[in-house]
């Protein structure tokens, strides 16, 4: 029995992962590579901790406490797991155990030094590395410290920091389980780390040198600054060599310590520039041999490097397959959608086989490629400009990219039929007619739609989607329908453009947009304070919505109708959901609940509405936007006229105001359009994953949601599913979550951010983008979920995105800041209708702006001032 409890890091396969852990697996894959050295050494097994914690008494009873505590509550995860540990170190560690790791270090010198280190089966993996979770000793000398030391290993599994990050990344801990590496003691003249990509800008084809003299552990620690070295195609391009005053050092009879370094070494660089590129190329070798770029620990002796760890870079954000060599800037479609989350694999399909442009899939997220567009001169002016006026990062990261001369091709013109100059007015009538016409062919479409889906079962089903998502993009690119949204757009850049120049105001057409006929999200908004009337009256159904956590969504509106009041109150919102249950956060991901499944979602926003609101809200909102446009035109028109030339420049702008109130409301439309089908086909898929279910196919319905489209057709068609596809899709589905996509990715994988070339705001104020006008002092409320909110009058809603189902959440607010968004995304339109002052683009607004805080969103300029 005690092979399985020790093997050699020469016999470990990296595939072994569950038998030596992640750290074991690399160690025993980087082994293999022709070129890499490697310290000697054995792994203990994760047999023998099983062995181990067979042995602890009452173990399952300290796991389940451990499993039912918050991650938040720190005190009782010290507690906890300082127990479990002190448990596992005072187990003996049984004879034959005992004599199997002795027998190993007889093998490998059994009073040599090693290093003793933690290999965890959950650690080093490609989507989450577990770096520094558990523990490492260097230097331990003799049978009884190395034994002493691999039952500290075993129990710092339950560190509180590995429990932490257990816990929050949703992974059972009694589904990881330790391994020990015992390794030959490397003592070094330098150590440090390679990455083989750039760890902050993702770039793959730079790699990063760190280097300090001794033991990797003075880095590590943080006791002294590397020298730093940048390598790209072989050449340095650039370093810092710091001034390295302490190093680590092993002690003769064990243990380490920290020494002072001679003050003329100190400046001197730790590795020589030859050095530094032959380390780079010994990592090129190991990222090829792995498949993905690698955090690497080196060690040099006596100009010789030895590879003491690699495991994945995990922070990296994924480059879209191009099937190509070729240079590629991908933007984000996450930043353009104002869904920056991962979507799940159907959700991702069913956007690619409906949307107006070809898409490529990273890290959960979609990309369109715009190098064809950046190549030639007039599509890069036509692409910058309008990515310019909705996010200004964009512009910028892409001006970046095309500042390096041989990263995106210079090709010829397409020819003279290139996009229109900007500000040219669509070829359209401003006539409202052609937006009701336009409506109404929509709902037609839609209603044909649900009508014709009803009948259509089985591998028919699938067929009948195909067509309906072809017809799906016959009326996106509807050319009217393009025309009228562009309309509302020129309409609003000219005014905004020509007023300031005429008038020396900025941003005019906020107000002049209050208000705006046929906008079917402010309009969503408002309903929702329709549904508040009905209620508060009703003081039984106001303290059933309260208590309303504990009832299940599909029972809700039933238990509802059985409280005083309550058959009216569903009623009202039975109606508001005919109109507007297909909408949800994240509704580009066909995948997401949708407030029919889930109309419990509302309920935190119907109690705001009932709480600050007083009967008859939404009419006088709606009214009083509308008298403030008319007399900001009236106020425009009469100053107008006061200048030279006054009633050319009146009737101009009279023609523009008419015609972006005309067409500006229609620019949600399309959108709402694209979310009412998507929610006729996913109840159909819903219904056939239903029929999977009860044909013993799939265990539940939403497995279906981690297929694409083309997978769960073939599925439907043969009844046969592979669950090891499912379940590596959830797990990488988990992991995108930890990824922050970028706004423009190269091919090189490098996330290109972008900057506000700015200096007009305030030291200290964070810079957005000012998308809808006037200046609002008030609480900040941090909100990450639409269903959590919890709002008073005059706060100041701070979140990272908004899509069109934050709406109902605008009517209760003074003011808005997110993290994402631009002149012409869903939550700047619906801002500009309610006239709250909005500032979006704003990085890391909800990590640099607390909950409760006080502040000041300059909407007209800009930028947010946290107050004192």
């Amino acid at each position: 029995m005690s092979e399985r409890y020790v093997l050699d890091l020469r016999e470990v396969a990296e595939t072994q992962v569950a038998v030596v852990g992640g750290k074991g697996g690399h160690l025993g894959g980087l082994s293999r590579i022709e070129g890499i050295r490697v310290p000697d050494g054995f792994c203990v097994t994760t047999d023998a901790f099983r062995r181990i914690m067979a042995e602890v008494p009452s173990i399952d009873d300290q796991l389940d406490q451990l499993s039912c505590v918050n991650p938040d509550d720190r005190e009782a995860i010290r507690t906890l797991s300082a127990r479990i540990r002190r448990t596992i170190e005072g187990i003996a560690i049984p004879g034959d155990l005992r004599g199997a790791i002795t027998r190993a270090l007889g093998r490998h010198g059994e009073q040599a030094a090693y290093a003793v280190r933690s290999s965890a089966t959950a650690e080093d993996l490609p989507t989450a590395s577990f770096a520094g979770q558990q523990d490492t000793y260097l230097n331990v000398v003799g049978p009884t410290a190395i034994l002493q030391h691999i039952s500290r290993c075993w129990a710092s599994l339950f560190t509180e920091r590995a429990v932490t990050y257990r816990r929050r990344g949703g992974i059972d801990h009694r589904t990881v389980h330790m391994a020990v590496v015992v390794q030959r003691m490397v003592f070094p003249d330098a150590a440090g780390i390679l990455f083989t990509a750039d760890p902050v800008t993702g770039n793959r084809k730079v790699a990063t040198v760190d280097a300090g003299f001794g033991l990797g552990e003075a880095l590590v620690s943080g006791l002294v600054n590397p020298d730093v070295f940048t390598v790209r195609h072989g050449e340095i391009v650039a370093r810092t060599i710091a001034a390295k005053q302490r190093a680590v050092h092993a002690l003769p009879d064990g243990g380490t310590r920290e020494a002072a370094i001679d003050a003329r070494r100190q400046e001197q660089p730790a590795l020589t520039d030859a050095q530094v590129v032959r380390l780079v190329e010994l990592g090129r070798r190991i990222e090829a041999h792995f498949g993905r770029p690698q955090d690497i620990e080196w060690c040099l002796v006596d100009d010789d490097f030895q590879i003491v760890q690699s495991r994945p870079i995990t922070t990296l954000f994924p480059i879209p397959e191009s099937g190509d060599q070729e240079n590629h800037v991908y933007l984000s479609v996450g930043h353009q959608q104002m869904m920056t989350d991962p979507m799940k694999p159907l959700g991702i399909s069913v956007w690619q086989l409906t949307a107006m442009a070809p898409m490529h899939e990273a890290g959960g997220r979609l990309f369109v490629d715009a190098t064809r567009r950046l190549a030639s001169p007039a599509s890069r002016a036509a692409l910058l400009d309008v990515v310019g006026r909705g996010d200004p990062l964009i512009r910028d990261a892409l001006e970046t990219v095309l500042e390096r001369d041989d990263f995106v091709p210079s090709l010829p013109d397409a020819g003279p039929g290139g996009p229109p100059a900007r500000g040219a007015s669509a070829p359209i009538e401003t006539d409202p007619a052609i937006v009701t016409g336009l409506i109404e062919r929509s709902r037609t479409s839609i209603a044909a739609l649900e009508r014709d889906i009803r009948t259509k079962t089985g591998p028919a089903l699938f067929d009948f989607l195909r067509e309906a998502f072809e017809e799906h993009k016959r009326v996106l690119t509807d050319p009217l329908s393009m025309q009228a949204i562009m309309a509302g757009m020129e309409a609003t850049w000219w005014l905004n453009d020509t007023l300031r120049e005429w008038l020396g105001e900025k941003n005019a057409a906020d107000t002049l947009t209050l208000s705006a006929p046929d906008n079917v999200t402010s309009e969503m908004g408002l309903a929702l304070l329709d549904v508040a009337d009905v209620i508060r009256p009703h003081p039984e159904v106001v303290a059933f919505l309260r208590g309303v956590e504990s009832i299940e969504d599909d029972a809700f509106l039933d238990e509802l109708a059985k409280v005083a009041g309550g058959a009216e109150a569903r009623d009202a919102i039975e109606s508001y959901l005919d109109r507007y249950g297909m909408r949800c956060v994240g509704e580009i991901d066909i995948t997401r609940p949708r407030w029919r499944e889930r109309p419990t979602t509302l309920v935190p926003v119907i109690l705001d509405n009932v709480r600050n609101f007083e009967p008859g809200a939404a009419g006088r909102r709606f009214e009083q936007g509308r008298q403030k446009a008319r007399e900001k035109e009236r106020d425009v028109l009469s100053r107008l006229r006061a200048l030279p030339d006054g009633d050319r420049k009146a009737d101009e702008a009279k023609r523009m105001i008419d015609r972006v109130r005309t067409f500006i409301g229609y620019r949600e439309y399309p959108k709402y359009g694209i979310i009412s089908r998507y929610f006729v086909y996913k109840r159909a898929l819903l219904a056939e994953a239903e029929r999977l279910v009860e044909a013993g196919v799939l265990p539940e319905q939403e497995d279906i949601f981690y297929l694409t489209f083309q997978e769960l057709h073939d599925v439907v068609r043969s009844h046969q599913v592979d669950d090891r596809l499912i379940q590596r899709r959830k797990d990488a589905f988990r992991s995108y979550h930890a990824l922050t996509p970028p706004r423009v990715l190269t091919s090189d994988g490098e996330a290109v951010t972008g900057a506000y070339r700015r200096d007009d705001a305030p030291a200290g104020a964070l810079i957005g983008l000012p998308v809808s006008a006037g200046t609002i002092e008030g609480r900040a409320r941090v909100i990450l979920d639409m269903g959590e909110a919890d709002l008073e009058a005059g706060d100041i809603l701070v979140t990272a995105f908004t899509d069109p189902s934050w709406s109902p959440l605008f009517v209760g607010i003074a003011g808005l800041v997110t993290e994402v968004g631009g002149l012409m995304t869903h939550g700047a339109v619906i801002a500009r209708e309610y006239g709250l002052p909005a500032v979006v683009g704003v990085e890391r607004a909800t990590r640099l702006i607390r909950d409760g805080q006080r502040i000041r969103v300059h909407g007209t300029d800009g930028y947010v001032e946290i107050l004192p």
